[in-house]
């Protein structure tokens, strides 16, 4: 079976690919932080490696879906797409590791029970 050939099929500038590259990076992070709140630390790391690494296929994607000149004339261009998606990747890492943990306010059950 043959593959579908995709390059020259997304002619995409490069603006557009380096916000798809901060929107991934920013998103992955979140999402990372939201999931791995409460993990021991050894299987942080390894969900880490799995949000760091997995998202940028999808820009690798992108980039081998442009027209064969385009990829010829910026070959540095993955590369600089990478350490875009891993800098919005950090931030929101890094601010979880920033801000102080404070208990969830706790609050005494209501006692108006409206029938």
């Amino acid at each position: 079976m043959g593959g579908v050939p995709l390059a020259g099929s997304l002619d995409l500038g490069f603006y557009p690919f380096y916000a798809i590259a901060a929107v991934s990076g920013w998103l992955a992070g979140n999402v990372y932080v939201a999931r791995s709140a409460g993990l021991p630390r050894e299987l942080r790391r390894r969900v880490l490696l799995v949000y760091l690494v997995g998202p940028p296929g999808l820009l690798y994607l992108l980039r081998a879906m442009a027209p064969e000149a385009a990829q010829m004339a910026a070959p540095l261009v993955p590369l600089y797409a990478f350490g875009v998606f891993a800098v919005f990747f950090y931030v929101p890492v890094t601010l979880r590791r920033s801000t102080p943990r404070r208990e969830r306010p706790r609050f005494p059950p209501r006692d108006d029970h409206r029938d």
